[in-house]
């Protein structure tokens, strides 16, 4: 079976985490977004994946590569230019990067799923796959219900009681909402979907495709799963916290659980009986935790991190090689380089306004006591 992820997108609600990573290759519990898609994909059968690719492209695919560690084969293509030596990003909509793919090679020759590149999903995709085959449709899409003071972050679908789409509503306000379904970027396409769109333009699945195909047939398929949309930094805060709380089926904490609920990578250096730790908690390898440190879980600390003695950490996410001196108070927070954000995107406060106690911990010119 054939399949497609939309992941050519700029991620501009995910920054500053996006200025380095596109929003696919962001990390959840130790590895990227789109790794648990693929492994999903592969476990229903769809084996042979594209990928649409555009900012920072290089890292998706250098990861990827041909998909062989997974047991599935992966394809990419390119949406944008090379301009002086550097490539620049030009996506052209989740819709015309379909149409792409298909004049380009013609891959799309039977039923195929198109899926968003920045979600974690535990969806029975076979299931799913037979209910569009039992609807007759030409195009299926994955709803789910949200409770009604969400609904403005999504797309709305409002469809009959046998399933078929009637309209929809882009993002509206709690008053306006005709329906708490939305659209969560799981849809199953028959080929023929693809004359809809036309060649070499700017077009989108939701905003330009969809209303199009209302009245050839399109079928609105409700199924049981947990869906973890990553559309801005709080989600991917949340996310974080509902995995490590083993909330997604089929994601589990890497390394070693050393005490219950708190795991670690190798070669990490933690005086056990001189912090206060209280689960979940993972602890990369190589990380450096000094005695009279509290870390409160669900918490996740990166490879290579460094806690001075006082730090306090809780329910928050350190990227790899992060320092927290010991004046550090991070709470529900992400740390990324010399950034200490919340969960949407406000730095943290700091007294003294320097916020001398966030650093890189391999930096050799850092002096050991500085916060203290």
């Amino acid at each position: 079976m054939k399949a497609m992820i939309l992941a050519a997108g700029k991620g501009t609600r995910v920054r500053p985490l996006t200025h380095k990573m596109p929003k696919p290759m962001i990390p959840v519990l130790g590895k990227p977004v789109m790794e648990y898609l693929v492994e999903q994909l592969g476990r229903h059968g769809f084996d042979q994946i594209m990928v649409n690719v555009s900012h920072l492209a290089h890292s998706l695919e250098s990861y990827f590569g041909d998909g062989r560690r997974w047991g599935v084969e992966i394809g990419y293509s390119f949406e944008g230019h090379l301009h002086n030596g550097e490539t620049v990003a030009q996506p052209i909509g989740s819709a015309g990067g379909i149409r792409r793919i298909q004049d380009f090679g013609g891959f799309f020759d039977n039923t195929f799923l198109v899926v968003c590149g920045d979600a974690l999903i535990d969806l029975d995709l076979t299931d799913v796959l037979r209910k569009h085959w039992k609807s007759g449709a030409i195009a299926s899409m994955v709803v789910k219900k949200v409770p009604m003071q969400k609904v403005s972050r999504y797309g709305v679908v409002v469809c009959d009681k046998s399933g078929r789409v009637e309209s929809f509503q882009e993002k509206p306000t709690v008053d306006e909402a005709r329906s708490n379904l939305v659209n969560t970027g799981i849809y199953i396409f028959e080929p023929e979907v693809i004359n809809f769109i036309p060649p070499d333009e700017q077009y989108d699945i939701g905003g330009d495709l969809f209303p199009l195909l209302v009245s050839e047939g399109l079928h609105a398929i409700e199924a049981p799963f947990n869906w973890i949309d990553i559309g801005e930094l709080s989600d991917y805060w949340e996310a974080n916290q509902q995995l490590m709380r083993g909330q997604l089926k089929g994601a589990r904490m890497p390394g070693e659980e050393q005490l219950p609920k708190i795991w670690t990578g190798l070669n990490v250096s933690v005086d056990w009986d001189g912090i206060r730790a209280e689960g979940p908690i993972y602890i990369g390898s190589g990380t450096s935790i000094e005695p009279g440190c509290e870390i409160i879980g669900p918490t996740w600390i990166g490879q290579g991190c460094h806690l001075e003695s006082g730090a306090r950490i809780s329910r928050s996410i350190l990227f790899e090689y992060s320092r927290i001196g010991s004046r550090g108070r991070v709470t529900e927070s992400l740390v990324f380089g010399r950034n200490c954000v919340d969960q949407d995107g406000n730095p943290t406060p700091d007294p003294d306004g320097n916020l001398d106690w966030v650093g890189d911990a391999r930096d050799a010119s850092a002096d050991p006591g500085k916060g203290v």
